[in-house]
């Protein structure tokens, strides 16, 4: 039985970074960051660390739907994200399970390839996030690369980002955010293209010259879902994301030989005094 609760509550369906700097360790350390319950539904393991992805072990498809059972039958979920899903039947486990439990806040980040280039999606498995999981979506958050994967284009301008974002829209996500920051026209911001089916929004955030930006699209959905998770309309909880971590990608940590992670809890927003962490604050 779901009992009511006043502390939101939040989902994550992803891999494991064992480098804890992506997957489920970015996205709990997100959630906790900004005053989330955060719960995890784990697809695969990863032995990972800033240099890449050296090992990948999946979890069978009934294990992954039995999590999100397990949580949605007693917690309750108030928003869910998808990260790493690995395999399409791993896909379409996630997709029959967030029908069956009526999951309408769901972020879906179609992680394909980690920050060091390793796959981390089967090539039969993006039909199958087309299919089944974008018209689940209430959000759908592709970088340049996915957005031409999913849609078949080549997506280098703000005229290919805003078609890219209309065909998803139109494969069944109802907010589009198209992330730019792997344009590299765009010296001195990075810039999102929010669709909802109407008109399209423009976020735009600092560009940051450093290495240490590992897990930041999982960071950026899962605040998201956070943001959901809070009662935030979608726009809004897009817009207070980006935000988020645009402070943790300027305050990243340099650990590992490779690509850093960033730092979560310099982007913490708990809506009180005080949270003031590696000299930056929310704002």
């Amino acid at each position: 039985m779901v009992q009511d609760s006043r502390l939101p509550r939040a989902l994550t369906i992803a891999g494991s970074d064992s480098g804890g700097g992506a997957g489920i360790q970015a996205d709990l350390k997100t959630f906790f960051a900004l005053g989330v319950y955060g719960m995890s539904a784990i697809t695969a393991l990863t032995a990972q660390n800033t240099r890449g992805v050296q090992a990948v072990h999946e979890v069978p498809a009934e294990m992954v739907a039995q999590q999100i059972d397990s949580v949605a039958t007693d917690i309750g979920i108030d928003a869910a994200k998808t990260g790493m899903l690995a395999s399409a039947a791993i896909v379409e486990a996630v997709a029959d399970r967030v029908r069956v439990h009526g999951l309408r806040q769901l972020v879906v980040d179609p992680v394909m390839v980690a920050k060091s280039g390793d796959p981390l999606l089967a090539a039969d498995a993006v039909e199958a996030v087309r299919r089944l999981l974008l018209p689940a979506a209430l959000v759908v958050t592709p970088n340049l690369p996915e957005a031409a994967r999913l849609t078949g284009l080549t997506v280098d301008s703000p005229e290919a980002m805003r078609e890219a974002a209309r065909r998803l829209h139109a494969m069944g996500a109802r907010y589009v955010v198209v992330k730019g920051g792997h344009r590299l026209d765009r010296r001195e911001e990075a810039v999102d293209l929010v669709f909802d089916g109407s008109s399209f929004v423009e976020l735009a955030g600092p560009r940051f010259d450093t290495p240490h930006t590992h897990g930041t699209g999982c960071t950026f959905s899962a605040a998201i879902a956070a943001y959901l998770a809070r009662g935030l309309e979608p726009v809004e909880a897009i817009r207070q994301a980006k935000g988020f971590v645009t402070r943790a990608i300027r305050a990243a940590v340099p650990l590992g030989a490779g690509h850093g992670p960033t730092h979560h809890w310099a982007g913490a927003d708990l809506g009180g005094p005080g949270w003031e962490m590696g000299g930056v604050a929310p704002r």
